[in-house]
């Protein structure tokens, strides 16, 4: 026999309508309250009934995401962050790797609530003949979105990174990113360190300038192998990911250098690190629990029907530890 909120009720000694809104999260229900119903609930095994709920509401309580078909950390723990906050206001996530346009069709198919768009590929924002009857957030590059997008200042972010550098005194910085790509928000990094370096192409700085053919680990390791077995002078590297940063200290470690002795280090995307890398990293980037707050309120916002600016940009933040040292140390 399945657990009704007036079994719920029942337990708690309140209200159908206060278990009900407790179940939705409604702030008008005060926190002690709601965390006793959201405890009896979870003991009595409450299965809530989205159909019947859908069809009241005129929702189905999921948010179609058009999932980039990589398998890198950041953009890994991001949607887990994103799922999580969701998943607290009922809402469930269903992924799609297919090519945009069939992507949006097949959750129109199936009348999601809202649709996100991780955008690595130039063409995906500039598409504004794709039919939609469901609300679409893009996650990417705002200029030239044809979307309400959600923007992380990626090129202030490396500018940031080769500043601090600069200030502590490194003059020979390398840059290890992917260049040679369509993915708009990778060129954003490698503009961001050119114009921090007072230069207008990498072809200007030939020797630091370190293009990779991916963004997996090992495409990080044989750039940092490349630079620091042919540039014997680099005394810091500013990396263009997170999983790149993995690769450059196998590098390191490999060519008996030492973080921050020899080399100083500072990589892009601001994520919970890895218990399996030994020195803390100084990074620089939007904290993804922020990236994922704004994402999540955003979508719950356009779902809501309220209305949004045309984008939203969120800063980057460099948190110094471990990884940097003056120049004079090493």
């Amino acid at each position: 026999m399945s657990v009704t909120i007036k079994d719920i009720a029942k337990h708690a000694g309140v209200s159908y309508s206060t278990v009900s809104k407790a179940l939705r999260d409604s702030p008008l229900v005060k926190k002690p309250t709601k965390t006793k119903i959201m405890k009896i609930a979870e003991e009595l095994g409450y299965q809530p009934n989205v159909a019947a709920r859908s069809l009241v509401q005129k929702k189905s309580y999921t948010i179609g995401v058009v999932w980039p078909s990589v398998e890198r950390v950041a953009p890994s723990i991001l949607i887990t962050n994103i799922n999580d906050i969701l998943e607290r206001h009922s809402y469930t996530t269903l992924l799609s790797i297919n090519k945009l346009e069939s992507a949006i069709a097949t959750f129109n198919r199936f009348q999601v609530d809202a649709i996100l768009i991780f955008g690595e590929n130039e063409d995906d924002k500039k598409r504004s003949k794709i039919q939609s009857t469901v609300p679409i957030l893009y996650y990417g590059i705002q200029e030239g979105s044809y979307f309400p997008t959600i923007d992380v200042n990626r090129r202030l972010a490396i500018k940031l990174a080769v500043k601090h550098l600069k200030e502590i005194g490194h003059q020979e910085i390398a840059f290890i990113g992917e260049l040679q790509t369509q993915d708009p928000l990778q060129r954003e990094k490698a503009t961001g360190y050119l114009e921090a370096m007072n230069v207008e192409k990498a072809s200007d700085l030939p020797n630091l300038v370190i293009p990779t053919n991916g963004l997996e680990v090992y495409d990080g390791y044989l750039a940092a192998k490349s630079l620091l077995t042919n540039n014997k002078h680099v005394t810091a590297i500013v990396s263009g990911s997170y999983d790149l940063t993995r690769g450059i200290l196998r590098a390191i470690s490999e060519l008996s250098l030492h973080v921050p002795n020899d080399l100083s280090i500072i990589s892009y995307d601001n994520i919970p690190q890895s218990p399996n890398i030994e020195i803390q990293l100084t990074t620089v980037g939007v904290p993804v629990t922020r990236i994922a707050q704004s994402i999540s309120e955003t979508l719950l916002s356009i779902i809501e029907g309220q209305e949004l600016p045309e984008s939203i940009i969120l800063e980057p933040e460099l948190f110094i530890t471990d990884s940097c040292s003056p120049i004079r140390q090493q």
